[in-house]
């Protein structure tokens, strides 16, 4: 097969689907690559490295003109325009937005939704959510300390001590977790709070406390475990509970990062208006749920309803940074890791000779499965 690893032009998009060490394997899967020139110009990859692992240097037309096409971001509309009917396309194609889903099955793409990948052992390595929203968490931290204007670790000097700062972070997913041990190495004091009470021994293990809210019903208990390793929505009683513990630790924090999302729903509001008024004069908010949270007046704001998307912003004395894509800042290492994850997917839909082998029967490919599933070719 011809497989495209085309240029993302969507903006502020620095990552590339495939790097020189995954062009090397899929060569060596006996498949002819072809990258579009300057691909991996926002990761730093030259086109010569590409060159060197044996790909084919083309134009976007002959890149989308591929059997396969290798995406980091969902098709715009021209990009569509570009494949041809039957073309497989594989990447992070936004599978909860319903008029994306439509336009990728009316070009006849069979494609398959990275984002959707179960959360099982077998699947870890093609986890793109987990290994984007590690880098996600990182770059929080580093972002938040960038527009803290006091020091993160305690500091004692001849002209006194200064106090290290406060953080809390709110959600303890991949991106959370990884905040926590961000945030532990420059020196903060950490608290941390998440739904799910299984979490609790690994945020302690990073060295943060862990804001507890007990449940009080089987409703909460229930909820409180997730599903498929992801929250799910919690019972008004304890949210409440939980907004005033929240309330009352932001206010006393100095950093606060937010990464609560659930898929396929607006991201909940843990950061409201009120919360954001009785926070310190000179604090940060980080919110890694931006441009997700519900529509409110004909704009989407984060886990808080004042974030604006792809900017920072100053509300009640309070920065809030909305980045809606914390890895791309981070595009070699988010690339790299984006692109393994892109070819132990492909891994499953070559067959020993080189040739597309779908077999729907697989858990992983079958829950990945977005396109024309007519158009598939279904093996025992």
């Amino acid at each position: 097969m011809r497989i495209g690893i085309p240029a993302e032009s969507r903006a502020a998009e620095a990552r590339v689907a495939g790097t020189p060490e995954t062009v090397k394997k899929l060569i060596a899967l006996k498949q002819t690559v072809l990258v579009q020139h300057g691909a991996g110009a926002g990761a730093h990859i030259p086109d010569d490295a590409y060159a060197n692992a044996g790909a084919m240097l083309v134009d976007a037309g002959e890149a989308y003109n591929a059997d396969m096409v290798l995406k980091v971001r969902t098709p715009t509309d021209d990009e569509l325009r570009r494949m041809k009917r039957g073309t497989v396309l594989v990447g992070m194609l936004d599978p909860y937005d319903v008029d994306q889903l439509a336009r990728i099955r009316a070009a006849g793409l069979p494609s398959f939704a990275l984002e959707l990948m179960p959360r099982t052992t077998r699947a870890q390595s093609m986890d793109v959510l987990s290994s984007q929203a590690n880098i996600a968490g990182y770059k929080a931290v580093l972002l938040a300390a960038s527009l803290y204007p006091r020091f993160m670790p305690t500091l004692m000097t001849a002209a006194g001590t200064v106090k290290a700062a406060r953080v809390l972070i709110l959600g303890a997913g991949v991106a959370g977790l990884q905040a926590i041990a961000t945030a532990k190495r420059l020196g903060a004091v950490i608290e941390a709070s998440d739904v799910r009470p299984a979490v609790k021994e690994q945020i302690e293990s990073l060295g943060a406390k862990f804001l507890d809210v007990p449940f009080e019903t089987d409703d909460e208990r229930d909820a409180g475990q997730g599903s498929g390793g992801y929250a799910r929505p919690m019972p008004a009683s304890w949210l409440a509970r939980q907004a005033a513990l929240v309330h009352e630790r932001a206010r006393l924090a100095d950093i606060v990062i937010t990464t609560a999302l659930i898929p396929g729903r607006p991201a909940p509001t843990l950061i409201p208006a009120d919360t954001l008024d009785a926070m310190k004069p000179g604090s940060v908010l980080v919110d890694l749920a931006a441009g997700r949270g519900p529509e409110i007046d004909g704009r989407r704001g984060g886990n808080c309803p004042l974030t604006e998307p792809d900017a920072v912003v100053t509300r009640h004395g309070v920065q809030i940074a909305g980045h809606t894509n914390l890895p791309a800042m981070v595009a070699a290492d988010a690339s790299a890791l984006y692109a393994r994850n892109v070819l132990d997917f492909v891994k499953l839909i070559i067959g020993p000779e080189g040739q597309l082998n779908i077999d729907t029967s697989d858990d992983i490919i079958a829950a990945t499965l977005i396109g024309h599933e007519q158009s598939m070719q279904k093996t025992a």
